[in-house]
């Protein structure tokens, strides 16, 4: 699967996103703000990424928060995850929140959030008046419970 990335104008000297390993799943993207973004505890601010794609139909891309950032620093994407639509040709921004107790100080060039691509569909929509039964029913959150049962 190929996917197109523009770098825009105000991330000229920033390099596109990439795998940070073979193994990775996520690309990383980097902060395209023209100026620090000092974000105070509870504060949450679009971080513009300095780059446009195209991705084929039956796919989307999904911005996920960075698990170092969120540990260390309590900063995480707001609506994780973030879906970006095959359609959409806009910049991609992260929405970034600071669940931490310091203000957080976002650098151009900083990793902020990673990019995982991922396979979807488009449900065929059935109206109905009746669901089929299952196990579960209609038992909602925590009815499944807490703890797993072990084995001997």
């Amino acid at each position: 699967m190929k996917m197109q990335i523009k770098r825009l104008p105000h991330a000229a000297n920033l390099p596109l996103p990439a795998y940070a390993s073979a193994g990775a799943a996520g690309l990383d993207l980097l902060a395209a703000n023209e100026s620090e973004v000092m974000l105070a505890p509870g504060a949450r601010a679009a971080i513009p990424c300095g780059i446009a794609i195209a991705l084929p139909d039956g796919f989307e891309a999904q911005l996920r928060p960075r698990s170092g950032l969120a540990l260390n620093h309590g900063v995480t994407v707001l609506n994780a995850p973030g879906t970006i639509d095959s359609d959409y040709r806009g910049e991609v921004k992260a929405v970034l929140i600071n669940l931490g107790d310091t203000v957080f100080r976002v650098a151009r060039g900083m990793k902020i959030a990673q990019l995982v691509i991922a396979r979807c569909e488009q449900a065929e929509i059935v109206g109905c008046t009746e669901l089929p039964a299952s196990e579960r029913g209609t038992a909602g959150f925590g009815s499944t419970g807490l703890s797993a049962t072990t084995t001997n």
